[in-house]
This record gives C-alpha cells, structure tokens and sequence, in this order.
C-alpha cells in the first residue's frame, strides 16, 4: 500500500521577480527589465526535501529570498502553512520568518565577525523576544551548538577562531534557533572543502529526521543534492524546466538540459567515466535581460528543432508524476 503524500507545506504557482533598469540622474526612466525568476510553480511536502539546481545566475538565490520575502515579489503567489504570504509587509512577516530561515552559502560573509557565537546563535532569540530569562538564553544556546556537533564551551568564540565547516554549524544553529519548519539553503556546502561537504550535508538529514524539517537545497552541482533530495528542479535562466524524484531524474533525466547537468556529474569508476557519452553545453547563458523567444535553452541545445525558436513549451505533467517544459516530450 503506498504512503498517501506529504501535506503541502509551501506552494510558489507562476513567481515572477523582475528588476526594472533606469537610467538617467535627475528624471530616470525605465529601459529595460531583468527577468531573474519568470514564472515558476512548485510545491514541497512536510518533511520533504526540495532539491533546486541550475547553473550560476539561473534565480535559484532570487527564488530563495522570495519565498523569504526579503525580495519584493512583482506577481504570483507564496503561501506558506495555507497561508498567502505574497504580499505581506515586513510587520506581517515577522512571525513568519520564526517558521521558516535560511542558511546562507558563506559561513564566514553571514556571520557578523566581532559578535561571539553565544549572541551570533541566539541574535534571532533576542529579535523575536524570546531571551528574557538568562539561564534559559544560555541553555538554549549551548543545546543549539550541540545539534549542530559543536562544543557548548565553543560559545565565547569569536567567527575567525573555527574552521569553514564550523562556521557554517554555527550557520545552521542560528538557523534552528527559533525551531522553523522550513530551511532554505543557499548553496550551503559549495564554499566548503569537498572532504567537509559530506560531513555538512549528512548533518542536514540527521537534522531533518530528528526535527522534521523540511527543506529547499539549493546547489548548481546535482552531485551535491543527490543523496539529500526527495524531488529535484532543474531551473534555467529564470524557468523551471524539468521536476522529477531523485531516482527519476538520474536514471532517466528527459530534459536536455538535465542530460548535460548529469553528463557533467564525474563517474568514480574510470572504465564507466571512459565510456560515457559528453554532452558540452556550448555557448554563453543568454542575458535575463533579453531572454531568447521560444524555448530559453534553445541557443544552446543540441536538440533544438525549430519549434524551439518560437514557442514557449509548457511545463507538462506526465502520468508517472514528474513534470518537463519540453518540445521534445509534448
């Protein structure tokens, strides 16, 4: 009997964040607009983990930080918990954002460097009010540092005293100090050494298993997002062009564009690395300021038809659940 699917903890349908382009000093007018996200719909279940991945430059981060509102949303919709958070103010949400943070690509960048990691971990405590007792402030942030593998006597540290891998534990703690439902992260292994990335990223599920989290990984590398991810999207240049379970992805990705993400994934075995078919993405990521008509990926794909250059392919669900923006699969 199958497991009935996890309840919809956060629902994006057509997310639009553009950036006009002005010009002028005195009296500016708008010449242009950056597309960076344009038009993406998806959905994540309680206690599941989003993979999204594409190349640098793609929206990923934009995305992230629109479901956070920390950018303004120009149209479609965000809710969260069955709530319609899109056009919330920053006082509207405050008490949100207790339910859902996020974990930022650079340990060090993100964490304030002359702040000691007891009042790094438990700033959102303060913010939200939540440290009046100081014993309380203190328990809770010496728990937090042991979540995360970290040492409770480490708290009187200052950022620069720990290792990359550490900081972004820290990183994490503040992330969990106010006990969220959902992480977004931000490419959180991609400045980190690869022996520590495995380290990171398993903490993350142990994290997820224990709290059940849920969660948006974001990464341009799907070698990163394999073993966390339930489902994975493929974004390009501000579109989502193929959603699919982590198994039907790898074993049979249906965009050409995911064929050359995967194609790019070394292979450990040299006989199977020797034997596998490249497929090179020629050409230059078109601008989001001017995206290419029809599909966007058509300037650089291999198996681009002439439909390609003048019509847009919806985003198609098939019958087995996964869902690709395709000429090839209409």
């Amino acid at each position: 009997m199958n497991a009935s699917p996890p309840e919809t903890l956060l629902a994006v349908a057509d997310l639009k964040v553009h950036f006009p382009i002005t010009k002028g000093i005195v009296v500016k007018r708008q010449v242009g607009t950056v597309k960076a996200v344009d038009g993406i719909s998806f959905s994540v279940g309680r206690g599941e983990t989003l993979g999204l991945v594409g190349e640098s430059g793609c929206g990923k981060s934009t995305t992230g930080l629109a479901i956070l509102r920390m950018l303004d949303i120009t149209s479609g919709k965000v809710e969260f918990e069955g709530e319609d958070i899109s056009a919330y103010d920053r006082g509207r949400m405050r008490p949100i954002r207790a339910r859902m943070q996020m974990v930022y690509q650079d340990p060090y960048g993100s964490l304030n460097p002359r702040m000691k990691v007891a009042d790094i971990v438990g700033e959102p405590l303060v913010v939200h009010g939540l440290a009046t007792d100081k014993d309380k402030y203190r328990a809770r942030v010496a728990e937090l540092l042991k979540m995360v593998g970290l040492l409770p006597d480490m708290a009187e540290r200052y950022p620069h005293e720990f290792s990359g891998g550490q900081r972004q534990r820290i990183g994490i703690a503040r992330a969990l100090a106010l006990e969220p439902t959902l992480l977004i992260c931000d490419e959180p292994v991609s400045a980190l050494d690869v022996s520590i990335q495995a380290q990171v990223v398993n903490l993350f599920m142990e994290l997820q298993e224990r709290l059940g989290l849920t969660y948006i990984f974001i990464a341009h590398d799907l070698s990163v997002v394999r073993h966390i991810s339930d489902r994975i999207a493929v974004m390009y240049l501000g579109r989502i062009v193929e959603i699919a379970t982590r198994d039907q992805l790898y074993k049979d990705p249906l965009h050409p564009y995911t064929q050359a993400l995967l194609a790019a994934v070394p292979i450990a075995d040299p006989e199977i690395e020797a034997g596998r078919t490249q497929q090179i993405i020629t050409g230059e990521i078109p601008s989001a300021l001017r995206p290419p008509p029809g599909c966007r990926f058509h300037t650089r794909c291999p198996k681009a038809m002439d439909v390609c250059k003048t019509v847009d392919p919806p985003m198609r669900e098939r019958d087995d659940g996964r869902a690709v923006a395709c000429h090839l699969h209409s």
